[in-house]
């Protein structure tokens, strides 16, 4: 639900402080709240980060905690689920505010665990898809639990390319070959 009834700007969300502890990302200029999320996919989110520890250094690791500015028609900065960043990216990432702005590389890797509702469905499935795209990450995972699949988005030649894993799948990852997850492990959150 949006909070704005104007549009603001990248830097009017990022000086936004309305004094709770309350989540905003800016879609389209407008200050979005984003509602505590449900169990199951904090655990999803907890579990991949877990797994990608295997695989990669701790500080390259975000998991609902750094935000990224987007290309759109109005300023618009979401707050992935979880990240994977570039050694380059942590070193240029400032200390007070973890946010990847536009003139910083893109991460490596970033996943959205769909949330119920057809407006968080549109989102991860449309739009952060086409903003993902525009802004030149390589590869981008839609985990949904309420369809029980996964969503694979490689990057190639500047234009996403799908992969779909359901069920016993192993998934496959350009950015992570060596990772032995199946969809279903992923879903159930290793249970």
């Amino acid at each position: 639900m949006a909070i704005t009834t104007q549009k603001i700007t990248v830097e009017e969300y990022f000086n936004y402080d309305d004094g709770t502890d309350t989540r905003y990302e800016l879609e389209e200029g407008e200050l979005l709240a984003m509602p505590p999320e449900s169990r199951l996919n904090a655990r999803i989110a907890m579990f991949l980060v877990a797994e990608f520890l295997k695989l990669v250094p701790f500080n390259l690791i975000a998991c609902k905690d750094t935000e990224i500015e987007v290309i759109g028609r109005y300023a618009t900065v979401r707050l992935p689920d979880v990240m994977i960043l570039t050694a380059e990216l942590d070193r240029l990432l400032g200390d007070s505010r973890s946010t990847i702005t536009r003139d910083l590389p893109p991460p490596q890797l970033v996943v959205e665990v769909v949330s119920p509702g057809k407006q968080n469905l549109d989102r991860d499935y449309r739009y952060k898809r086409a903003q993902y795209q525009a802004r030149g990450i390589g590869e981008y995972w839609i985990i949904d639990p309420i369809q029980s699949k996964i969503t694979v988005l490689t990057l190639t030649e500047g234009l996403y390319e799908e992969a779909l894993f359901t069920e016993e799948m192993r998934l496959i990852s350009q950015s992570f070959p060596q990772l032995k997850l199946t969809a279903a492990q992923i879903i159930t959150a290793g249970k």
